[in-house]
């Protein structure tokens, strides 16, 4: 499908390879899911399949690259991987990215680093979809982030998180199985909590107002001004750091690039107190964590990253996708001649 809409080869595969990993992960909202808005951006001039890329700055240990408005996800592939070359002599890199668009899941990219035996860190502004503390306007993005650092015997710590709630994309999750949100993931037009998740991205794709909630909801009391603070600090370190885009300015027009940043890096755990031993003492931190004691009702205590490798395991055959996501991406797919496969249900 990809191709068919102009991208590289190479391209369509590292895209590819993001979404499938997203799904396999059990993070459906940035999955296949998503094939639809690239399509549409594609179309719509919103992303470039033959993007002039330029590193505007280049030092030892970082990078400034743009993105001339290309696919977020093999831009900051590449860039990961010429963080990692720069890791392996340097002992760190970090890259910020400018003229981008969405580049999936933060994690994939840390992921990349874990393999390497790296610590990695990945993070991206995003369209407005975010009410700052006492506002009801979108005014930032979801502005994710991720960390993760490798393990010996334990699976590596990978912290994968919106500064949202929620992502959009679970707002979406919610409108095609039309069931009712948590109140505290979004609000309306006049900032109070709405749990109509379709007329909520309706008003929010509209600019009529309201939107998702930082991380901690709408109020001081409950942490929201924690959320809105790690959402503006993302926003600094991808778009201010590298000349970027910030705020209500990302994704200006519908029309045009998004303008999306990412800040993505690679620490070799050689700077510090080498891979064995770092590996070995989370290894030990991991076990602590997971033999607390547990809460009423509770059997297990998670670390973060250790859900989304239980997923992978058992979506290591095949992954399930909800019927509406099905559809779209064969209507996507008699666009270009795909042949239609019957939609079976599954045990998921």
């Amino acid at each position: 499908m990809l191709v068919a809409q102009g991208l590289s080869a190479e391209d369509a595969r590292i895209t590819a390879d993001v979404l499938l990993m997203a799904d396999r992960r059990g993070i459906g909202s940035h999955g296949v899911a998503r094939l639809k808005r690239y399509v549409d951006g594609i179309k719509n001039g919103v992303i470039r399949t033959h993007p002039a890329v330029k590193t505007v700055r280049e030092t030892p240990v970082s990078l400034v690259i743009d993105g001339d408005g290309g696919m977020g996800q093999p831009l900051t592939y590449r860039a990961m991987q010429r963080c990692l070359e720069k890791a392996r002599t340097n002992f760190m890199c970090f890259a910020t990215i400018r003229n981008s668009n969405h580049y999936g899941i933060a994690g994939y990219y840390v992921l990349m680093a874990l393999t390497e035996g790296m610590i990695g860190v990945s993070a991206t502004n995003t369209t407005p979809l975010v009410v700052p503390t006492f506002g009801r306007n979108v005014t930032i993005g979801t502005n994710p982030i991720a960390v993760g650092f490798p393990g010996k015997n334990e699976k590596p710590f990978l912290l994968d998180m919106a500064t949202s709630t929620v992502p959009r994309g679970k707002l979406e999750v919610f409108a095609r199985k039309e069931k009712p949100i948590p109140d505290c993931w979004a609000c309306d037009q006049a900032g109070q909590p709405s749990t109509n998740a379709a007329a909520l991205l309706d008003d929010m794709i509209n600019r009529r107002g309201g939107g998702l909630l930082p991380l901690g909801g709408g109020d001081e009391l409950t942490g929201g001004h924690k959320g809105y603070g790690l959402s503006a600090l993302v926003d600094i370190l991808c778009g201010v750091l590298s000349g970027g885009r910030v705020g209500p300015d990302v994704a200006r027009n519908n029309n045009a690039p998004a303008g999306v940043a990412h800040f993505i890096g690679v620490i070799n755990p050689a700077a510090f107190m080498g891979l064995d031993a770092i590996g070995e003492s989370l290894d030990e931190y991991i076990r602590l964590l997971k033999k607390a004691d547990k809460a009423a009702g509770q059997e297990r205590i998670y670390v973060a990253g250790e859900k989304e490798y239980i997923f992978e395991e058992k979506y290591r055959e095949y992954v399930p996708l909800q019927k509406k996501v099905f559809e779209i991406l064969n209507n996507i797919g008699n666009e270009i001649g795909l042949s239609i496969t019957e939609y079976k249900k599954g045990k998921d």
